[in-house]
């Protein structure tokens, strides 16, 4: 089951008749009752949120995000971001880069290997993957949306034994063992 929090949500503890660290605390205690409940389920929770804005001639858009998943397939916690916005390793400054990491998750099943991408606006004929062994590599490139994602697999396929199909920008590859 996924819980998603829409971005209309967002900033709720800061804006509420609390203020100040009141508002920041009561977010954290609602972020941890969120998890605990979580925990006993073995769900997961989702936060996105975009914006755009103006600066001088060019016009940045930004995607964000996280899944936190709690208690699925005997994992602990597993918090994975995605979206376009990330820190820079060298300067500590956030950054919008122009292609966007999409939510991937990974389902090892019997007889093969489920990985599913979220790239809305994507079809198949915009997709490049690229198989290594255990490592594989997801882009796409559509007008002002490109994806890039790489993901590692439970273990070494080839590309015959590979099926892809993309509906409504959810691509679906199966990888048989």
């Amino acid at each position: 089951m996924t819980m998603r929090k829409s971005s209309s949500d967002a900033g709720k503890g800061a804006r509420s008749s609390e203020g100040g660290m009141g508002g920041l605390f009561k977010g954290l205690s609602d972020l941890l009752e969120k998890l605990g409940d979580l925990a006993d389920k073995g769900q997961e929770l989702q936060k996105t949120g975009e914006f755009r804005k103006a600066v001088g001639a060019n016009d940045i858009k930004g995607v964000y995000g996280f899944s936190v998943k709690v208690g699925l397939g005997g994992e602990g916690v597993k918090v994975e971001p995605f979206g376009n916005i990330h820190k820079d390793e060298a300067s500590g400054e956030t950054i919008v880069q122009e292609v966007r990491e999409p939510i991937v998750d990974v389902f090892e099943e019997k007889t093969h290997v489920l990985v599913v991408a979220e790239m809305p606006g994507i079809g198949t004929d915009n997709l490049q993957l690229d198989l290594k062994d255990d490592i594989l590599t997801i882009s796409a490139n559509r007008e002002d949306r490109k994806y890039r994602k790489e993901v590692l697999l439970p273990g070494t396929f080839t590309r015959d034994k590979m099926t892809v199909a993309c509906h409504n920008g959810v691509v679906e590859i199966r990888l048989r063992k």
